[in-house]
């Protein structure tokens, strides 16, 4: 309850700030696009129950000739890529905390076809609210190893306190500022998570 509180205070007293900086970016990106600005995207959420997140476009719709994306490295806008760098398409997200599917500080929630790969570890990530930021983002963001992710998941489940949030939000703004982790290596945004090696041979099995 009181981390509740704590997401309301934040986001309804910052809301004159976001919401003004949201709407000059949509505004930026439906000129860009030359269409909606906004997309939804199926995730996990808390005890795995799948939810719609809301972002900021910053990539195309361009297909191969086989009608399949393209890699994200080929989709980024200009001005998307921009608006990753200082997480601005992260801001329609705020919405979903409002409604109560997020939460300012959790676990990230990933793609919805990743809840079947997860090991019995690995889904304790779902024990609370995803996050718009986590421990994980600010110790490595997207340039760290999906394990490592998990682990740091994992470990702010087990010792999330409004302390530990205060100081994850202090320094995702650090984050943000100095354009940290922003991508895997190799990668436009983060690799795919393809399943760990432990739980692949035991479905396997």
């Amino acid at each position: 309850m009181l981390k509740r509180i704590f997401d309301l205070i934040i986001v309804l007293g910052t809301l004159p700030i976001w919401s003004c900086v949201l709407l000059v970016s949509s505004f930026i990106v439906w000129l860009d696009l030359k269409k909606s600005p906004f997309f939804t995207q199926e995730r996990g959420g808390k005890d795995g129950r799948v939810i719609n997140i809301f972002k900021l476009k910053t990539m195309t719709d361009e297909r191969d000739e086989n009608g399949d994306l393209l890699e994200d490295k080929y989709r980024i806008t200009r001005i998307g890529n921009i608006f990753r760098k200082l997480s601005i398409d992260e801001l329609p997200s705020l919405v979903n905390i409002l409604k109560g599917d997020m939460s300012l500080v959790g676990p990230r929630p990933f793609l919805k076809e990743y809840l079947t790969l997860y090991t019995d570890e690995q889904k304790r990530r779902h024990e609370m609210l995803p996050g718009l930021t986590g421990w994980a983002q600010i110790n490595g963001r997207n340039a760290i190893t999906w394990e490592e992710r998990f682990e740091l998941d994992t470990w702010y489940v087990d010792n999330q306190s409004l302390w530990l949030d205060v100081k994850i939000l202090f320094k995702t703004v650090k984050k943000v500022l100095i354009k940290d982790g922003i991508s895997a290596d190799g990668e436009a945004t983060m690799s795919k998570f393809k399943g760990s090696i432990d739980n692949k041979l035991k479905i396997k099995s």
